[in-house]
Protein backbone atom coordinates (compact mmCIF):
# COMPACT_ATOMS: atom_id res chain seq x y z
CA UNK A 1 0.00 0.00 0.00
CA UNK A 2 1.36 3.46 -1.05
CA UNK A 3 2.59 5.95 1.51
CA UNK A 4 -0.38 8.31 1.22
CA UNK A 5 -4.46 7.85 0.59
CA UNK A 6 -6.48 10.36 -0.86
CA UNK A 7 -10.27 11.26 0.53
CA UNK A 8 -11.63 8.91 -2.04
CA UNK A 9 -9.02 6.31 -1.73
CA UNK A 10 -6.97 6.87 -4.19
CA UNK A 11 -3.09 5.93 -3.49
CA UNK A 12 -0.87 8.59 -3.60
CA UNK A 13 2.93 7.49 -5.15
CA UNK A 14 6.06 7.60 -3.14
CA UNK A 15 7.24 10.59 -4.74
CA UNK A 16 4.06 12.77 -4.01
CA UNK A 17 3.89 11.55 -0.98
CA UNK A 18 7.54 13.00 0.17
CA UNK A 19 6.81 15.98 -2.00
CA UNK A 20 4.15 16.72 -0.05
CA UNK A 21 5.96 16.14 3.41
CA UNK A 22 8.83 18.26 2.47
CA UNK A 23 6.45 21.27 0.94
CA UNK A 24 4.21 21.50 4.53
CA UNK A 25 7.80 21.73 6.89
CA UNK A 26 9.69 24.09 4.06
CA UNK A 27 6.18 26.35 4.03
CA UNK A 28 5.22 26.65 0.38
CA UNK A 29 3.01 28.91 -0.42
CA UNK A 30 1.08 27.14 -3.16
CA UNK A 31 1.81 23.26 -1.27
CA UNK A 32 -1.40 20.89 -1.15
CA UNK A 33 -2.68 20.27 1.78
CA UNK A 34 -4.35 17.69 3.71
CA UNK A 35 -7.77 17.36 3.89
CA UNK A 36 -10.05 17.97 6.84
CA UNK A 37 -12.33 15.97 8.59
CA UNK A 38 -15.43 17.94 7.14
CA UNK A 39 -13.97 18.38 3.82
CA UNK A 40 -13.99 14.84 3.53
CA UNK A 41 -17.28 14.25 5.02
CA UNK A 42 -18.73 16.19 2.42
CA UNK A 43 -17.08 14.36 -0.29
CA UNK A 44 -18.30 11.20 1.44
CA UNK A 45 -22.17 12.28 1.49
CA UNK A 46 -21.66 13.52 -2.37
CA UNK A 47 -20.39 10.63 -3.18
CA UNK A 48 -23.71 8.95 -1.55
CA UNK A 49 -25.68 11.41 -2.79
CA UNK A 50 -24.98 12.71 -6.00
CA UNK A 51 -27.85 15.17 -6.71
CA UNK A 52 -27.81 16.67 -3.43
CA UNK A 53 -26.24 20.10 -3.10
CA UNK A 54 -24.25 20.80 0.09
CA UNK A 55 -24.53 24.00 2.35
CA UNK A 56 -21.55 25.97 2.63
CA UNK A 57 -20.05 24.98 6.07
CA UNK A 58 -19.69 28.36 7.06
CA UNK A 59 -22.54 29.95 5.19
CA UNK A 60 -26.43 30.33 6.90
CA UNK A 61 -29.76 31.76 4.87
CA UNK A 62 -32.76 32.28 7.12
CA UNK A 63 -36.30 31.28 6.11
CA UNK A 64 -37.86 34.44 4.14
CA UNK A 65 -40.67 36.16 6.03
CA UNK A 66 -44.25 35.38 4.26
CA UNK A 67 -45.58 38.43 3.01
CA UNK A 68 -49.02 39.23 4.73
CA UNK A 69 -50.49 40.09 1.50
CA UNK A 70 -54.25 39.42 3.19
CA UNK A 71 -53.41 42.08 5.69
CA UNK A 72 -52.61 44.72 3.40
CA UNK A 73 -55.16 44.17 1.08
CA UNK A 74 -57.80 44.01 3.98
CA UNK A 75 -56.34 47.25 5.78
CA UNK A 76 -56.52 48.56 1.89
CA UNK A 77 -60.43 47.74 1.87
CA UNK A 78 -60.84 49.23 5.53
CA UNK A 79 -59.79 52.66 4.43
CA UNK A 80 -61.50 52.74 1.26
CA UNK A 81 -64.87 52.05 3.80
CA UNK A 82 -63.63 54.69 6.20
CA UNK A 83 -63.32 57.59 3.98
CA UNK A 84 -66.82 56.55 2.12
CA UNK A 85 -68.59 56.48 5.29
CA UNK A 86 -66.59 59.93 6.37
CA UNK A 87 -67.62 61.59 2.81
CA UNK A 88 -71.04 60.01 2.41
CA UNK A 89 -72.30 58.33 5.74
CA UNK A 90 -76.30 59.08 4.34
CA UNK A 91 -75.56 56.53 1.56
CA UNK A 92 -74.08 53.85 3.61
CA UNK A 93 -76.72 53.89 5.67
CA UNK A 94 -79.18 53.58 2.71
CA UNK A 95 -77.24 50.53 1.29
CA UNK A 96 -77.44 48.42 4.44
CA UNK A 97 -81.20 49.85 5.21
CA UNK A 98 -82.22 48.65 2.10
CA UNK A 99 -83.05 52.22 0.47
CA UNK A 100 -81.50 52.60 -2.74
CA UNK A 101 -80.50 56.17 -3.20
CA UNK A 102 -79.72 56.23 -6.53
CA UNK A 103 -81.31 58.42 -8.93
CA UNK A 104 -84.63 57.39 -10.82
CA UNK A 105 -84.47 57.57 -14.58
CA UNK A 106 -86.67 60.28 -16.21
CA UNK A 107 -90.55 59.14 -16.67
CA UNK A 108 -91.43 59.54 -20.43
CA UNK A 109 -94.30 57.31 -20.73
CA UNK A 110 -97.09 56.15 -17.96
CA UNK A 111 -95.22 53.42 -15.71
CA UNK A 112 -96.49 49.84 -15.42
CA UNK A 113 -95.77 49.36 -12.01
CA UNK A 114 -95.54 51.16 -8.49
CA UNK A 115 -92.26 52.05 -7.03
CA UNK A 116 -91.24 49.39 -4.92
CA UNK A 117 -91.56 49.09 -0.51
CA UNK A 118 -88.76 49.74 0.98
CA UNK A 119 -88.10 49.40 4.71
CA UNK A 120 -90.84 51.98 7.00
CA UNK A 121 -88.27 54.58 8.17
CA UNK A 122 -89.45 57.71 9.65
CA UNK A 123 -88.41 60.81 8.20
CA UNK A 124 -86.66 63.07 9.73
CA UNK A 125 -85.24 67.17 9.61
CA UNK A 126 -82.14 66.38 8.38
CA UNK A 127 -83.77 63.73 5.95
CA UNK A 128 -87.40 64.49 5.00
CA UNK A 129 -87.32 61.88 2.49
CA UNK A 130 -85.82 59.10 4.56
CA UNK A 131 -87.67 55.59 3.97
CA UNK A 132 -89.65 57.37 0.93
CA UNK A 133 -89.39 56.37 -3.08
CA UNK A 134 -89.56 60.35 -3.52
CA UNK A 135 -86.01 59.46 -1.81
CA UNK A 136 -84.61 58.89 -5.84
CA UNK A 137 -86.71 61.35 -7.41
CA UNK A 138 -85.72 64.49 -8.76
CA UNK A 139 -85.52 68.05 -7.30
CA UNK A 140 -88.36 70.88 -8.55
CA UNK A 141 -88.57 71.03 -11.92
CA UNK A 142 -85.70 68.66 -12.78
CA UNK A 143 -88.40 65.69 -11.84
CA UNK A 144 -91.06 66.53 -14.64
CA UNK A 145 -90.04 64.70 -17.93
CA UNK A 146 -90.56 68.13 -21.10
CA UNK A 147 -90.81 65.48 -24.40
CA UNK A 148 -89.14 66.48 -27.86
CA UNK A 149 -91.16 69.24 -29.84
CA UNK A 150 -92.70 68.77 -33.40
CA UNK A 151 -95.08 70.96 -35.74
CA UNK A 152 -98.95 70.20 -34.34
CA UNK A 153 -101.67 71.98 -35.54
CA UNK A 154 -100.66 76.00 -36.13
CA UNK A 155 -98.05 75.97 -34.07
CA UNK A 156 -94.14 74.96 -35.87
CA UNK A 157 -91.72 73.43 -34.04
CA UNK A 158 -90.38 76.30 -32.05
CA UNK A 159 -93.70 77.17 -30.87
CA UNK A 160 -93.85 74.10 -29.59
CA UNK A 161 -90.75 74.03 -27.44
CA UNK A 162 -91.58 76.94 -26.53
CA UNK A 163 -95.33 76.30 -25.16
CA UNK A 164 -94.45 73.25 -23.40
CA UNK A 165 -91.68 75.03 -21.84
CA UNK A 166 -94.10 77.61 -20.55
CA UNK A 167 -96.25 74.40 -19.26
CA UNK A 168 -93.39 73.50 -17.36
CA UNK A 169 -92.98 77.22 -15.67
CA UNK A 170 -96.87 76.74 -14.57
CA UNK A 171 -96.31 73.94 -12.45
CA UNK A 172 -93.24 75.84 -11.40
CA UNK A 173 -95.03 78.69 -10.46
CA UNK A 174 -98.13 76.86 -9.20
CA UNK A 175 -96.46 73.89 -7.09
CA UNK A 176 -92.96 74.90 -6.43
CA UNK A 177 -92.48 78.85 -5.56
CA UNK A 178 -91.69 79.12 -2.04
CA UNK A 179 -93.92 82.01 -2.12
CA UNK A 180 -96.96 80.82 -3.23
CA UNK A 181 -96.48 77.72 -0.97
CA UNK A 182 -96.36 80.20 2.10
CA UNK A 183 -99.63 81.46 0.82
CA UNK A 184 -99.04 84.27 -0.91
CA UNK A 185 -100.78 84.91 -4.46
CA UNK A 186 -99.69 83.21 -7.35
CA UNK A 187 -98.88 86.01 -9.78
CA UNK A 188 -96.65 84.04 -11.76
CA UNK A 189 -98.90 81.37 -12.77
CA UNK A 190 -101.80 83.29 -12.77
CA UNK A 191 -100.41 85.43 -15.65
CA UNK A 192 -99.76 82.01 -18.05
CA UNK A 193 -103.56 81.60 -17.96
CA UNK A 194 -105.90 83.12 -20.77
CA UNK A 195 -107.45 86.50 -19.29
CA UNK A 196 -110.32 85.71 -21.65
CA UNK A 197 -111.02 82.45 -19.65
CA UNK A 198 -113.64 83.86 -17.86
CA UNK A 199 -115.00 81.03 -15.90
CA UNK A 200 -111.42 80.02 -14.67
CA UNK A 201 -109.89 83.71 -14.21
CA UNK A 202 -113.33 83.84 -11.73
CA UNK A 203 -112.78 80.53 -10.12
CA UNK A 204 -108.97 81.59 -9.56
CA UNK A 205 -110.21 85.02 -7.88
CA UNK A 206 -112.85 83.65 -5.95
CA UNK A 207 -110.66 80.95 -4.56
CA UNK A 208 -108.16 83.04 -3.28
CA UNK A 209 -110.13 86.01 -1.80
CA UNK A 210 -112.98 83.13 0.14
CA UNK A 211 -112.12 79.82 -0.40
CA UNK A 212 -114.95 77.15 -0.38
CA UNK A 213 -115.77 73.59 -0.95
CA UNK A 214 -117.44 74.90 -4.88
CA UNK A 215 -114.18 77.60 -5.15
CA UNK A 216 -111.20 75.48 -4.20
CA UNK A 217 -107.74 77.18 -5.17
CA UNK A 218 -105.75 73.71 -4.45
CA UNK A 219 -107.52 72.55 -7.57
CA UNK A 220 -104.84 74.32 -9.35
CA UNK A 221 -101.83 75.62 -6.63
CA UNK A 222 -99.93 74.10 -3.56
CA UNK A 223 -100.29 76.28 -0.58
CA UNK A 224 -99.78 75.70 3.02
CA UNK A 225 -101.03 77.85 6.18
CA UNK A 226 -97.69 79.46 7.50
CA UNK A 227 -98.66 80.21 11.17
CA UNK A 228 -100.01 76.01 10.83
CA UNK A 229 -97.15 74.53 9.01
CA UNK A 230 -93.41 75.11 7.46
CA UNK A 231 -92.02 73.20 4.64
CA UNK A 232 -88.47 71.23 5.63
CA UNK A 233 -85.65 72.57 4.02
CA UNK A 234 -85.51 73.89 0.45
CA UNK A 235 -86.65 70.62 -1.51
CA UNK A 236 -89.66 69.51 -2.91
CA UNK A 237 -89.69 65.90 -4.79
CA UNK A 238 -91.00 65.65 -7.85
CA UNK A 239 -92.20 62.84 -10.74
CA UNK A 240 -94.19 63.57 -13.82
CA UNK A 241 -94.04 64.31 -17.58
CA UNK A 242 -95.96 66.53 -20.48
CA UNK A 243 -97.66 64.81 -23.30
CA UNK A 244 -99.22 66.31 -26.46
CA UNK A 245 -101.23 66.28 -29.69
CA UNK A 246 -103.68 68.43 -31.67
CA UNK A 247 -107.00 69.53 -30.03
CA UNK A 248 -109.47 71.51 -30.91
CA UNK A 249 -109.52 74.07 -33.69
CA UNK A 250 -105.90 72.80 -34.29
CA UNK A 251 -105.07 73.81 -30.65
CA UNK A 252 -101.53 72.32 -29.15
CA UNK A 253 -103.33 70.40 -26.16
CA UNK A 254 -100.71 69.89 -23.08
CA UNK A 255 -101.16 67.37 -20.39
CA UNK A 256 -99.02 67.62 -17.26
CA UNK A 257 -99.31 64.73 -15.09
CA UNK A 258 -96.97 65.37 -11.89
CA UNK A 259 -96.82 64.32 -8.21
CA UNK A 260 -95.10 66.91 -5.90
CA UNK A 261 -93.64 65.83 -2.37
CA UNK A 262 -94.15 67.83 0.06
CA UNK A 263 -92.18 67.50 3.51
CA UNK A 264 -93.78 69.76 6.31
CA UNK A 265 -93.52 70.05 9.95
CA UNK A 266 -95.67 71.99 12.39
CA UNK A 267 -94.94 75.82 12.63
CA UNK A 268 -93.43 77.66 15.55
CA UNK A 269 -90.73 77.04 18.12
CA UNK A 270 -92.25 74.17 20.05
CA UNK A 271 -93.39 72.37 16.92
CA UNK A 272 -90.96 69.49 17.93
CA UNK A 273 -89.16 67.48 15.04
CA UNK A 274 -92.54 64.98 13.25
CA UNK A 275 -92.27 65.45 9.33
CA UNK A 276 -95.27 64.50 7.61
CA UNK A 277 -94.89 64.40 3.21
CA UNK A 278 -97.97 66.16 1.88
CA UNK A 279 -98.04 64.32 -1.76
CA UNK A 280 -100.50 65.89 -4.07
CA UNK A 281 -100.41 64.52 -7.95
CA UNK A 282 -102.52 67.08 -10.47
CA UNK A 283 -103.39 66.01 -13.92
CA UNK A 284 -103.70 69.36 -16.26
CA UNK A 285 -105.15 69.31 -19.82
CA UNK A 286 -104.71 72.93 -21.25
CA UNK A 287 -104.25 74.12 -24.88
CA UNK A 288 -102.76 76.92 -26.48
CA UNK A 289 -105.17 77.76 -29.09
CA UNK A 290 -104.57 79.07 -33.00
CA UNK A 291 -105.70 83.20 -31.79
CA UNK A 292 -107.10 83.26 -35.61
CA UNK A 293 -109.36 80.77 -33.97
CA UNK A 294 -109.98 81.61 -30.39
CA UNK A 295 -109.93 84.89 -28.49
CA UNK A 296 -106.34 84.77 -26.51
CA UNK A 297 -103.44 86.48 -25.30
CA UNK A 298 -100.01 85.76 -27.07
CA UNK A 299 -98.07 83.58 -24.07
CA UNK A 300 -101.45 82.03 -22.28
CA UNK A 301 -103.48 79.26 -22.74
CA UNK A 302 -106.88 78.01 -21.60
CA UNK A 303 -107.73 75.78 -19.22
CA UNK A 304 -109.73 72.10 -20.44
CA UNK A 305 -109.74 70.35 -16.88
CA UNK A 306 -107.86 69.37 -13.41
CA UNK A 307 -108.21 66.83 -11.91
CA UNK A 308 -105.66 65.66 -8.37
CA UNK A 309 -104.95 63.04 -5.67
CA UNK A 310 -104.15 63.88 -2.34
CA UNK A 311 -102.60 62.66 1.03
CA UNK A 312 -101.67 63.50 4.16
CA UNK A 313 -103.24 67.21 2.79
CA UNK A 314 -106.39 67.04 5.47
CA UNK A 315 -110.27 66.67 3.93
CA UNK A 316 -112.97 68.11 5.71
CA UNK A 317 -112.08 71.91 6.01
CA UNK A 318 -112.18 74.01 2.99
CA UNK A 319 -109.67 76.37 3.93
CA UNK A 320 -107.80 76.88 0.85
CA UNK A 321 -104.49 75.45 2.31
CA UNK A 322 -102.97 71.94 3.16
CA UNK A 323 -103.67 70.72 6.29
CA UNK A 324 -101.44 68.34 6.77
CA UNK A 325 -101.98 65.79 10.17
CA UNK A 326 -99.51 65.38 13.14
CA UNK A 327 -99.58 63.37 15.95
CA UNK A 328 -102.88 63.01 17.22
CA UNK A 329 -104.57 64.40 14.47
CA UNK A 330 -104.25 61.62 12.32
CA UNK A 331 -107.31 59.98 11.54
CA UNK A 332 -107.58 56.34 12.87
CA UNK A 333 -110.63 55.69 10.39
CA UNK A 334 -109.55 51.85 9.33
CA UNK A 335 -112.34 52.24 6.85
CA UNK A 336 -111.32 55.01 4.80
CA UNK A 337 -110.07 54.18 1.04
CA UNK A 338 -106.39 53.49 0.92
CA UNK A 339 -104.25 54.30 -2.09
CA UNK A 340 -100.51 54.26 -2.82
CA UNK A 341 -99.63 58.29 -3.74
CA UNK A 342 -96.27 56.89 -5.29
CA UNK A 343 -98.49 54.79 -7.47
CA UNK A 344 -98.50 56.28 -11.32
CA UNK A 345 -99.58 53.68 -13.28
CA UNK A 346 -103.33 54.42 -13.10
CA UNK A 347 -104.79 58.14 -14.72
CA UNK A 348 -105.58 60.58 -11.54
CA UNK A 349 -108.73 59.43 -9.94
CA UNK A 350 -110.12 62.71 -8.32
CA UNK A 351 -111.56 65.94 -9.78
CA UNK A 352 -113.61 68.85 -8.39
CA UNK A 353 -113.62 69.50 -5.30
CA UNK A 354 -111.13 66.96 -3.68
CA UNK A 355 -113.59 66.64 -0.48
CA UNK A 356 -112.74 62.77 0.26
CA UNK A 357 -110.45 61.42 2.75
CA UNK A 358 -108.26 58.82 1.48
CA UNK A 359 -105.61 56.99 3.78
CA UNK A 360 -101.54 56.93 2.41
CA UNK A 361 -100.72 53.53 2.08
CA UNK A 362 -97.49 54.89 2.65
CA UNK A 363 -95.69 57.99 2.68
Amino acid sequence: MGAGTDSDGSSRSDEEWERFLRESVEGVADAPKEPSARAREVTRRLREEPDRVPDGWRTYTPARPRRRKGLYLFGLVASVVLLVVALAPGRVVDLFSGDDPSPSAAETARPTQAPPSGPARRATMDEPFRGSPAASWADGAAGITVPEAAPVGWMNEAEVRRALARTRDFLVASGLDRRVLRGERPEKAISLLNPHQKDVRDLVDTALRSPSKKNNPLLLFSRFQPSRTRLVGDVVKTRGRLTYQEGERGALQVTADATFVYPVTRAGADGGDEVVRTIIRRELVLNWDDPDKVITEPGTFSVVSYKYDMTNGGCGDETGYFDPPFGDDRPADDTAEKTDPYDRTTPVGRGGSGDECRKATRS
